[in-house]
């Protein structure tokens, strides 16, 4: 195509694990050619509870410059990458507020026919990763979005072991982003830069 695809990457992120594996997706994205916005999802919590916790505190101050997602973005992207840590087996409700904010687009049908895909993290093994995204998922559904996951279409993705999306066990912050997380997000961000590319295409000649 003549112009590159439009991605965002929005993503809610206390500690930092998923604003780590945001800047992984969203550079990936651009290396694959799409033009990309990285964006975080309006904190909620109290400042107080920010500052009680020191990870917290210092991830805040450290994605301070990083522009909170409006519906404006979702608007503007051929495809979405949605992350968020895992809350109960579900997504944060940080994220969540933000995606019940784009009621407007879907009435207009606006959020129809893009590509949608999501990653998380969690503090245990397992830890309910599988349920958060697809519980992300079923919004994708309503949308009338493309669901585009990783699968397993790559040998990174077997030790990684989330066909669903990117997931990190961080262990309270005991395990940083490595290399395997890495490997996942570059997977995933390929396949829906390719996917959303081909589908714009076909799209367009129809």
């Amino acid at each position: 195509m003549s112009t590159p695809i439009k991605v965002a990457v929005v993503y809610y992120s206390s500690t930092g694990t998923i604003a780590e594996v945001s800047k992984q997706i969203a550079q990936y994205a651009e290396k694959a050619g799409a033009e990309v916005r990285l964006l975080k999802a309006a904190e909620l919590a109290p400042r107080s509870a920010i500052d009680a916790n020191a990870a917290w505190a210092a991830n805040a101050a450290a994605t301070a410059d990083v522009p909170e997602a409006t519906p404006d973005d979702i608007e503007w992207a051929d495809a979405v990458i949605f992350g968020s840590p895992t809350r109960f087996g579900n997504i944060a409700s940080q994220l969540k507020q933000f995606i019940d904010t784009l009621g407007g687009l879907w009435a207009q049908g606006k959020l129809a026919d893009k590509v949608y895909s999501g990653f998380t993290s969690s503090a245990t093994t397992h830890g309910g990763q599988e349920s958060t995204l697809l519980a992300l998922y079923t919004s994708f559904h309503h949308f009338g979005g493309v669901v585009v996951a990783p699968g397993y279409t790559d040998p990174a993705k077997f030790a990684d072991g989330n066909p669903y999306g990117t997931s990190h066990v961080d262990a309270q912050g005991n395990n940083p982003v490595d290399q395997t997380t890495r490997e996942a997000a570059r997977v995933q961000a390929e396949r829906v830069v390719r996917i959303t590319t081909a589908l714009k295409a076909g799209l367009a000649a129809s």
